[in-house]
């Protein structure tokens, strides 16, 4: 996971006060530089390189998320160095373990589940809501004062199999932070910490999103059109010749205690997705102003999750954008899941080798799951040598010529034209 850049704020004592108990873990709330003190110390009393899965396993009641955020901020003060390689790993450096020394922080012990107070499942809705098809998840959230708590819910049991998406097909669930990918996000939702997915296009965040959060998602498509009125709502002409105010995706996710998944949200002019940041802080709510104003205020287990494509042209991640979400997950295509799935290995392996290239920079452009499912099904219909084609010519016109040699390599050919339309029959 990576985090967004973002000032670093000095680090306290490690003797400062905590601020009361947090409502979901149980355990007391940290000060700003707090959580960062005891990941040093994590690191200093391991003395090897650990990944956030297993500094996690350690801070018993500390989201990963947040851990993440913690190693990076480590990294750019230069008290912890981020290693090469995938999971993405630290080790303290020289420079952290003299600032462990001037100001020791012991690792805190875990909190044993008697003294943790028992998480508050979901309020009901006024309304019915669709049930996901991925999960029964139980939602927790915050009681507000006064009220009692409800009874906790049983723990969610783990992903053990694909997982069936709204739209029917299925969806193969990979690791990450040692867990399935789904079960990941939906604790992230859990403990109210968006995730931005960024990737190539084709590589599954829709998918992996649509898994995770089934009938319970509400999707904004992003691109360089996408107006405040396609997130909030716009009026629409009536049968009866006038016109009446229909919510967007945004207010109806945040009613329904959904989850709303910007895709493409680096596509979406800043200050048209400005929108959504105040449904995101402390303040929870929106206001409809084309609806006289309309106050909607976000209902128990609203989430918000986004997806960006860094080589897609015309996507920029913003600092505004960036800093709404503390959860950043690099999405990549699982090789080893296209040839599990049936496609010609020869096409895998020259996928591999084109997404190495991607990867170092060389190329703009290699070919995804989504592009060697597309090629399985049509070698299926056509044959081989028609979907080979067809892939070629799927590739950039700058970076045809490599895919061509890549290919050709992999299947032994000398020379395989772009799918095309021939002389009349």
């Amino acid at each position: 996971m990576t985090t967004p850049t973002a000032g670093t704020p000095a680090t306290p004592s490690s003797s400062a006060p905590s601020s009361g108990i947090n409502a979901v873990s149980g355990l007391p709330r940290l000060r700003a530089g707090e959580l960062q003190n005891q990941v040093l110390a994590v690191l200093s009393s391991a003395g090897v390189a650990m990944d956030v899965g297993d500094i996690a396993s350690i801070l018993v009641g500390r989201s990963s998320g947040a851990i993440g955020q913690a190693c990076d901020r480590l990294a750019e003060r230069g008290h912890a160095e981020l290693l090469p390689g995938s999971p993405k790993r630290y080790r303290i450096t020289p420079a952290g373990t003299a600032e462990h020394r001037a100001n020791p922080t012991p690792v805190p012990p875990a909190p044993s589940p008697a003294a943790r107070p028992a998480p508050a499942t979901r309020p009901a809705n006024p309304a019915p809501r669709p049930a996901s098809a991925s999960a029964t998840r139980p939602a927790v959230s915050t009681p507000r004062p006064g009220t009692p708590t409800p009874t906790p819910a049983a723990p969610r049991k783990p992903t053990t199999g694909p997982v069936r998406r709204p739209n029917g097909q299925l969806y193969y669930p990979r690791l990450l932070a040692k867990r399935p990918d789904v079960d990941v996000l939906r604790d992230l939702r859990d403990a109210d910490v968006p995730v931005l997915l960024y990737g190539p296009p084709g590589t599954g965040k829709t998918s992996l999103i649509e898994a995770a959060f089934g009938a319970e998602l509400f999707t904004v498509p992003g691109d360089g059109d996408t107006t405040v009125g396609d997130i909030v709502g716009d009026y629409v002409p009536t049968d009866s010749g006038g016109y009446e105010f229909v919510p967007g995706p945004l207010p109806r996710a945040m009613e329904a205690g959904g989850v709303l998944f910007i895709d493409d949200a680096t596509l979406i002019q800043p200050k048209v997705l400005a929108v959504v940041y105040p449904a995101m802080d402390g303040r929870r709510q929106i206001i409809l102003k084309a609806a006289a104003g309309r106050v909607v205020t976000a209902s128990p287990g609203f989430y918000v999750v986004a997806g960006h494509n860094p080589g897609v042209h015309g996507a920029v991640l913003t600092e505004a954008l960036a800093s709404r979400f503390s959860t950043q997950v690099k999405v990549s295509s699982d090789y080893d899941l296209a040839a599990a799935l049936g496609v010609d290995s020869r096409m895998v392996r020259a996928a591999r080798n084109l997404a190495t290239r991607y990867d170092s920079g060389e190329i703009g452009w290699a070919p995804q799951l989504r592009e060697l499912l597309a090629f399985k099904r049509i070698a299926d219909v056509l044959g081989v040598d028609t979907a080979m084609a067809n892939l070629i010519g799927l590739a950039p016109v700058e970076d045809r010529e490599v895919v061509h040699k890549a290919v050709c390599q992999a299947f032994g050919l000398a020379k395989i034209l772009p799918l095309a339309l021939g002389n009349q029959l």
